[in-house]
């Protein structure tokens, strides 16, 4: 693993090149901390898969020829997701899984062929009627972890304490490190243990993530940590803090890291401006599950590259969607599906695309925020009960 490019990737998290998470910002505010914050499937409490009508967009029905790309994407790499995608259908999409299974081992063509004549695309807009949105990325770190502390693995990944839930909120982050009956509640309920407390607290930002584990015997594996609960507490940007402090002038890599490259006893107090602390558990990973990230807020796995997380008051859960966007990181004219949510994913047209996992997609992902426009897919024989139409 390149770790200077992981370290990187998950800095850019933290101090925020990435806008995935956040509320609109106020024009005279010269920060660009927009800090990442959790996505619904790996940090948000479960809510029933329905297909809750949108109140934040408009669908205009449109013409496939309107849609850039459609001849050129590939989708037979789209079809792996649409198949995760039944495993939890709505009941407006449950009724094309056969069709969908059947068509997994057709040809691109076929597919296609198949779509265009099954589903009516409706062009996504905010209720000004713009079409133009933003598109961001979030991605699963891969950390190395041990079963047990000690040779530099200190820092802990805990399950949901004993007693949870008996004391709402629960203890700040501050306090879970130094309270004395914060720590007898965790006592025996780390799962893991990492190096660095920054990777922790990109791992509770991100809600999931992969950790190649240790056990005492020496064997290794890979597991997956997913999210569990939080301590209730709201959450707090450390990039905003370390701004606010005067600590930093500007939230950039270089900057950051030569903070805490020199200021290592301070850590901490970054880390305790966030009260807000996410709770793991731990869920086996084979070879098949490995293929997959964690599960979004639909239920189902995400797929890199054809997952992204809405805001599910403007397109529901499970819909298929065509996604558009001219770079400049990276140029996309692709089919996705809307299989997961975030915090602060607001808005008509907003997108987080789903990069995958590891050091190379967090630096990818982290580098994304770029124009975007969206079209929904809904089936012809259900056209008139498309939600919001114009």
């Amino acid at each position: 693993m390149n770790f200077h490019l992981l370290r990187h990737a998950l800095l850019a998290l933290i101090v925020g090149t990435l806008v995935a998470c956040t509320t609109t910002k106020q024009q005279n505010d010269p920060s660009p901390v927009t800090e990442q914050q959790p996505h619904g499937g790996t940090s948000a409490p479960k809510v029933p898969f329905t297909a809750n009508v949108p109140t934040k967009s408009r669908w205009v029905p449109v013409d496939w020829g309107d849609l850039p790309g459609v001849p050129l994407d590939s989708l037979n790499e789209a079809w792996n997701a649409w198949i995760k995608n039944c495993e939890r259908p709505s009941t407006v999409f449950a009724g094309l899984c056969g069709d969908v299974r059947r068509l997994s081992i057709a040809s691109e063509d076929e597919q296609r062929s198949w779509m265009m004549s099954n589903l009516q695309p409706y062009r996504i807009e905010a209720s000004t009627g713009s079409p133009d949105g933003m598109l961001t990325s979030y991605y699963e770190p891969m950390y190395e972890a041990r079963r047990l502390p000690g040779n530099g693995f200190n820092v802990p990944l805990y399950q949901t304490p004993q007693g949870f839930g008996k004391r709402k909120p629960w203890y700040t982050r501050q306090q879970i490190d130094t309270n004395a009956e914060a720590q007898a509640a965790l006592a025996g309920r780390a799962i893991a243990w990492l190096r660095d407390p920054v990777d922790m607290l990109v791992l509770h930002i991100q809600g999931s993530g992969r950790l190649q584990l240790t056990e005492p015997d020496g064997r290794q594996r890979m597991i997956r940590v997913a999210f569990a609960g939080t301590n209730d507490q709201p959450y707090k940007s450390v990039g905003r803090w370390l701004l606010d402090q005067g600590l930093v002038r500007d939230a950039t890599w270089p900057g950051i890291s030569a903070w805490i490259a020199a200021n290592p006893a301070r850590v901490n107090e970054m880390l305790w401006s966030n009260p807000r602390y996410v709770f793991f558990r731990e869920e086996e990973l084979n070879e098949f599950d490995a293929q997959f990230g964690p599960r979004g807020a639909q239920g189902v796995a995400l797929t890199p590259g054809r997952s992204i997380a809405v805001d599910r008051n403007s397109i529901p859960y499970g819909t298929p969607v065509w996604l558009s966007t001219p770079g400049p990181t990276v140029a996309l004219n692709r089919l996705v599906f809307a299989q997961d949510t975030g915090s602060a994913i607001l808005g008509a047209v907003r997108a987080d695309y789903f990069m995958g996992w590891g050091a190379e997609a967090g630096d990818l992902a982290g580098r994304i925020k770029q124009p975007l426009k969206l079209w929904a897919f809904w089936p012809k024989s259900l056209a008139g009960s498309a939600p919001h139409l114009r």
